[in-house]
């Protein structure tokens, strides 16, 4: 695990950026396994705003799937997951709707929904590199404190916590749904390289833990210690509570330019 300090949130923004366009250009036929929230938008933003001036990558062999999926939102409702990452990413970039994938909240199928998409992963040779955000509570995409450690895709309560931290999207917590498809714990660390974004004060408790802390439930993104390329990118505010932090920074100072992340 890196942990790499950056001086703003634009930083952390361009970094991630950097890293998913080089892992691109390297294998045209990249899997991405992509979150929402409101984390990783500077970075999506900055990605569209390379490809479209000509600067980025081409996507034409790109694939990707999201992390979650609300469960009993109407279809085509503007704030379901495949919904958002088709307006703040893959259209923009030009990757079709055929090339998303996410889990599928169809009530009739929700039994077998998550061995279906565990399938799809599979079948698409693995997620290259996955982004990442963290909860305020720690968790990670949607497996909440008490997630087991080697959980695979299946069939979440949200907590109250994380309702609210939504609710901004729905105008009201009441408004959230209670229940969501997510990755599991076990899922997400199969990506062969974990990329996650941490910005803000309100994450830096949560960033602490899971990087500083013991490894455990109570905190989901601590599972970010047993993968062996994790990437954990954090502006000043989300440092703050990072005993550490001028190691990471000079650790990644230290790194010659062709290492990368």
């Amino acid at each position: 695990m890196e942990v790499v300090p950056r001086g703003s949130a634009e930083d952390v923004a361009a970094l991630a950026a950097d890293t998913i366009e080089a892992a691109v250009r390297a294998r045209p036929a990249t899997v991405l396994g992509l979150a929402t929230g409101s984390t990783p938008l500077l970075t999506y933003q900055e990605l569209i705003r390379r490809h479209r001036a000509g600067a980025g990558p081409s996507y034409d062999e790109v694939r990707c799937f999201t992390l979650d999926e609300y469960v009993g939102l109407p279809p085509g409702h503007p704030e379901s997951y495949r919904a958002t990452i088709a307006r703040e990413l893959t259209d923009p970039l030009g990757i079709p709707p055929e090339r998303v994938q996410g889990p599928d909240p169809d009530g009739a199928g929700l039994p077998t929904a998550g061995e279906r998409y565990e399938a799809a992963l599979v079948a698409a040779g693995g997620v290259d590199v996955q982004v990442l955000g963290i909860g305020t509570d720690g968790h990670l995409a949607f497996n909440e404190p008490g997630s087991s450690l080697a959980s695979l895709t299946r069939l979440k309560t949200l907590t109250e916590q994380t309702r609210q931290d939504n609710a901004r999207f729905f105008g009201s917590v009441d408004a959230v749904p209670r229940h969501v498809l997510t990755q599991g714990l076990g899922t997400i660390l199969r990506a062969r390289h974990l990329l996650l974004l941490a910005t803000g004060a309100a994450k830096a408790e949560a960033v602490a833990a899971a990087v500083e802390g013991p490894l455990s439930a109570s905190c989901p993104a601590s599972v970010v210690q047993l993968h062996p390329h994790a990437s954990v990118l954090v502006d000043p505010e989300a440092a703050t509570g990072l005993a550490r932090r001028e190691h990471y920074r000079e650790v990644y100072d230290a790194k010659p330019d062709w290492q990368g992340l």
